[in-house]
Formats: C-alpha cells, sequence, structure tokens
C-alpha cells in the first residue's frame, strides 16, 4: 500500500514560512495572499492532527513537531529541485569531469578524444586519473570508468568489458634479447602494474610457476608497466583493451600465444541521481559506442593474430623478429 503523503501545496506552504519565519515573506515567495498561505498550513495541521506554528510578535515560530518535520520536508524539496536542475541540464553542452582508470584513460579514451569533440564540441571535459571507489560518490565526479569486481553498492553501474592479459615486450628488446619459448623470460626483467598476482596468474596458465625470475620492478599500475615495456626496460603484461592500440601501431608485440582472463573487469559507475543526466547519458552512449566499433572490428584485429586465446595450449613466438 501506498505511503500517505500531505499534499504539495501544505508542505510547500509550511517550508517557505518555516524559512522565513514569516507567512507575509513566505506568501510573496509563493505568489499567493497571506491568507491562503495561513489555509494551507492550517490544512497540514488538520492533516497531522499537530500544531505546526505558535505566533511569537510578528513572526512565527516552529513547534517541536513542526522542527521535527522540517528537515524531511526540507530535503525533499531541494532534491525535487536538484533532480529538475539535472534534468534541464543540457545534453551537449557544459562540463562533465570523468574519473577514469589511468591506463585506459591514457591509453584508450585519450586517442579517441578527437572522436568524441568531434560529435560533442560544446562539452568540456575534465578526466581525472584514478581508480578509487570514492570517487563514485565525490560530488565533483560525474561518471566513473573503474576496474573492479562490480560489487559497488547504492549507485548505478554497467560492465563495459572483460579483458586478458598475455606479455608484451618492445620489438627492440625482443630483437636484442629473443623470447622463444617461456623459459627465455627468465632472461627479461618482469614488469609488474599490481603486487604480482597477475603475473602469477599467467606463469600458472603457462605451466611455468617453477620458472627462474630475477629482476624486476613493481611500477604501480598497468599504465605505467605499458609504458616502461613500450621503452624496452622489461616484460609486462598487456590486456587486450589498453595494448591494443600500441600492438597496432607495432609499439610493442606480444610474444606467446597464451592469454588468461584478468580477474576483474573494467565498469560504467555513476551516482543514481546521475544517470538521469542527459550530458552523462551522452558520454556514456558514447562510451559503449566507441567499444561496440573496437568489438566490431575484431574480426580481425591486431590483438586478436597475435592473441590465440588458449586456442592452442603450446606458447611459441610469432610475430617477433629475432637476432641471429
Amino acid at each position: 500500500m501506498a505511503k500517505r503523503l500531505p499534499p504539495l501545496n501544505p508542505l510547500r506552504a509550511f517550508e517557505a514560512t518555516a524559512r522565513h519565519g514569516s507567512l507575509t515573506k513566505a506568501a510573496s515567495e509563493l505568489n499567493v495572499t497571506h491568507g491562503a498561505v495561513s489555509h494551507q498550513i492550517k490544512a497540514l495541521e488538520q492533516s497531522l492532527g499537530v500544531k505546526l506554528f505558535e505566533r511569537v510578535g510578528q513572526r512565527v515560530k516552529l513547534t517541536p513537531h513542526g522542527a521535527e518535520l522540517l528537515p524531511a520536508v526540507s530535503t525533499a524539496f531541494d532534491g525535487i529541485a536538484a533532480a529538475t536542475q539535472r534534468l534541464t541540464r543540457p545534453a551537449s553542452s557544459g562540463a562533465l569531469s570523468v574519473s577514469c582508470v589511468p591506463a585506459l584513460l591514457l591509453l584508450w579514451m585519450t586517442p579517441r578524444l578527437g572522436s568524441f569533440t568531434a560529435q560533442y564540441p560544446d562539452i568540456q571535459l575534465t578526466l581525472i586519473p584514478s581508480n578509487d571507489a570514492r570517487d563514485i560518490r565525490a560530488p565533483h565526479i560525474d561518471v566513473c570508468v573503474h576496474y573492479g569486481n562490480g560489487t559497488w553498492t547504492d549507485c548505478w553501474m554497467r560492465k563495459w568489458s572483460g579483458l586478458e592479459l598475455f606479455p608484451v615486450v618492445s620489438p627492440t628488446l625482443i630483437n636484442n634479447r629473443p623470447i622463444r619459448s617461456v623459459r627465455d623470460l627468465a632472461d627479461h626483467v618482469f614488469l609488474h602494474g599490481d603486487d604480482g598476482r597477475e603475473w602469477h596468474t599467467w606463469l600458472a596458465a603457462a605451466d611455468a610457476l617453477d620458472l627462474e625470475r630475477g629482476r624486476r620492478h613493481h611500477l604501480g599500475d598497468a599504465r605505467m608497466a605499458t609504458e616502461a615495456a613500450v621503452h624496452g626496460h622489461g616484460v609486462a603484461l598487456g590486456d587486450s583493451v589498453t595494448a591494443s592500440a600500441l600492438l597496432a601501431r607495432g609499439m610493442l608485440v606480444a610474444p606467446f600465444s597464451q592469454s588468461v582472463p584478468a580477474v576483474d573487469d573494467f565498469y560504467v559507475v555513476c551516482r543514481n541521481e546521475m544517470r538521469a543526466t542527459p550530458i552523462v547519458q551522452v558520454f556514456i552512449d558514447w562510451l559503449f559506442a566507441e567499444k561496440a566499433g573496437d568489438d566490431g572490428r575484431a574480426g580481425a584485429p591486431v590483438a586478436g593474430r597475435i592473441i590465440s586465446r588458449r586456442k592452442r595450449p603450446a606458447l611459441k613466438v610469432i610475430g617477433a623478429k629475432t637476432a641471429g
């Protein structure tokens, strides 16, 4: 059964009178007569069966019952006003702030800014490299593209992409120090974008957990590990989303056919009230359209030619020239 709520107009009269402490000022704000405001308040008091105001000289003062009711009414009206403002916010102009996983922001989103600007030239983006869950509720951030397990609560979310992990290395490094089998990785520096779990997962799938690993660097995140690989500082784990452009341009190569699913996925996440904002909807639609375009070109992608996604159990070198 629907909860019984007082009529809207008496609540408006009550809130305005409580805020101004004056029937006259409330009537002026609501553009009605003093008598109309008085009538609405009396109707609300009769409906609730309590006294909401008492007169103190020329002004009115909330009774304990009125003081108890006011915060809920004020919050409700503020919420309605904020929602109305969001709904009337232009869909194709204005400012939009986005929190995005650093690697995804640098390697996937930034190269596509021209596409977004061409479609929406009047939207000004603020892009924040972050995967901090607190951004989801931050009032200065409109939408997040984060990596995680999708367990954020009290918000809107939609999975944007899964991803597969595989070793990547610069062509120069692999030419100077060949990688013909997984055992050759022992001669290379391991570049970590996490605490080592991702490399552990890949080596387990490659039946190489016993590989003797020597030098290694922990770079803090996947973006830095991938950049270090581009510069020839070692072998990193790339992924099927952020590394694809680097593979296509020949800045990285994937020496093995083995890939493993990442533990988590990319999600688009925002506060529930932001989901209905037209400018946020425009950006979310663009994100999914761009990803669909990538998937549509996946009939013969560079990454697909390099990674067989476990079609063959054996590991082998492909696509890389070796010295000697």
